[in-house]
């Protein structure tokens, strides 16, 4: 039987989903996956998601292939919509499976959160709708639940827009009412908040939702999804989905080697790591801020500094040409034996690395659960979608990360955040790298729990396999 998997552009969806489709197919010998690869809008990624989508392209095999899909060109010359551009894609998959369902009995489509248009195909096909959610269990409860609040209570969130800072909203995935400061800026704007609700909408046309988490970890947004107060299908939570593969894969790889050396040569937990994602960059004057927050701190520390792109545009962060003009005068040289300043960092191999003490980071999800995985706990600095929600949990939630600042509000979903200054940086980071807290005692169990939940027997790994019997007993 074959399923076909939709993962919307960007790596940040398009990995996870190529782990699951890894674990269905070795869970199942009689299961095989074709994942449809959507190029970036506009050229807009990275160069490490180009080499990856590279890669795969080459390592198809008989039950997992991957095929990348060409760009569209458009006769449109309004300003592009990231919606109406995967469902431009519609005709190029249609094409595809009409060739792959024979002899293969195709068994349904499972869909990015941002491919909620790809369920009309698989209506076409008359086959199941399935959707991989990359964020988390708690997330999606607050997406069902704005939808709901819209739809059923005729209550529209985005009125809170300019509410007071303490003003909060009772999220019923969350045990603790949540600030409208920390509502993702899509989830207010009048623009986007259509297009979550839309999606929200279709949740109810699915067979069934697996998402990347464990229910150890969100207890509580799993008892919302077995309540039955809303009309949502089975949810699964089959995570953490990562590709734990860590070591270099390459001995010409001297970037990585180079980084994983010097890490190799720092004391146990001493050394403080800062990444902010695929797409976290910072201004020259953040970037100097942090420079002396480190430097007060007194930790060891490894760095993953880009530049932000231009103000008021979409693009991938950049580098920055000449360090010494941007940071503290003499920084370098007096950081020299206890700093490490890079560019892209091999995010998955240093959290691995024993010299990690903690991880100031923009809380995206699958860092998030990288980071927890490894027993490395997170200072928070969110920046964009919806990271100030994985924020909140984890501080306030769950008691697993330290906060920097988590109460900005953006424009867009890419939009400028607020200026951090050098004292609640370094207030984070001492934080974060105090060795007997609380908070590294349950990331430390945590992560325990993550490993467990993988394992035969396990959560996760029960929940996976429920998915493929439910995918058996759904086929036309």
């Amino acid at each position: 039987m074959e399923l076909v998997f939709i993962p919307s552009p960007g790596e940040g969806h398009l990995r996870p989903l190529v782990e699951v489709a890894k674990l269905l197919v070795d869970r199942d010998d009689q299961l095989s996956v074709t994942i449809h690869i959507i190029p970036s809008m506009l050229g807009f990624g990275t160069r490490s998601a180009s080499s990856y989508i590279a890669s795969l392209s080459t390592a198809s095999e008989d039950r997992l292939r991957y095929n990348v899909l060409s760009a569209t060109e458009s006769d449109d010359d309004s300003k592009p919509n990231f919606i109406t551009y995967i469902a431009s894609f519609k005709p190029q998959i249609r094409d595809t499976v009409e060739k792959l369902t024979d002899p293969p009995k195709l068994a349904g489509f499972v869909v990015d959160m941002f491919c909620t248009s790809m369920i009309d195909l698989a209506n076409e096909f008359n086959v199941p709708s399935y959707m991989f959610y990359t964020s988390n269990a708690t997330f999606l409860g607050m997406q069902v639940h704005v939808q709901y609040l819209y739809d059923v209570e005729k209550y529209d969130i985005t009125d809170l827009k300019d509410s007071e800072t303490t003003t909060e909203l009772k999220v019923p995935s969350f045990t603790r009412p949540f600030p409208v400061k920390c509502f993702p800026s899509v989830m207010l704007s009048k623009e986007w908040l259509p297009n979550l609700i839309g999606q929200a909408r279709r949740f109810q046309e699915l067979k069934g939702i697996l998402v990347n988490t464990f229910a150890e970890l969100e207890p509580q947004a799993m008892k919302f999804f077995s309540g039955g107060d809303r009309p949502l299908p089975p949810v699964y939570p089959v995570g953490p989905v990562m590709n734990l593969k860590t070591k270099v894969s390459d001995s010409s790889d001297d970037k990585q080697s180079e980084i994983l050396r010097w890490l190799d040569e720092q004391p146990s937990k001493s050394v403080v790591f800062l990444c902010f994602g695929s797409m976290g960059g910072f201004s020259e004057e953040q970037a100097k801020e942090i420079a002396i927050a480190l430097e007060k701190s007194c930790h060891r520390f490894l760095w993953s500094l880009r530049r932000a792109p231009p103000k008021g545009t979409m693009g991938s962060p950049g580098e920055f040409t000449n360090l010494d003009e941007i940071l503290p005068k003499g920084f370098l040289d007096r950081t020299a034996e206890i700093g490490k300043i890079i560019g892209w960092a091999p995010q998955t191999a240093v959290l691995a690395n024993p010299a990690i003490g903690g991880f100031v980071s923009h809380c995206g999800w699958n860092s998030t659960l990288e980071s927890l995985w490894f027993g490395v706990p997170i200072a928070t600095w969110p920046l964009y979608a919806e990271q100030q929600v994985n924020a909140f949990e984890m501080v306030e939630e769950l008691g697993l990360a330290v906060e920097i600042r988590n109460s900005f509000r953006a424009e867009s979903m890419m939009g400028d955040t607020d200026f951090m200054t050098s004292e609640e940086i370094e207030r984070g980071i001492r934080c974060v790298m105090e060795q007997d807290s609380d908070v590294r005692k349950r990331v430390k169990e945590i992560s325990e729990k993550s490993h467990v939940a993988l394992m035969d027997g396990g959560s996760s790994n029960d929940s996976l396999l429920k998915f493929i019997q439910d995918v058996t007993k759904n086929i036309p």
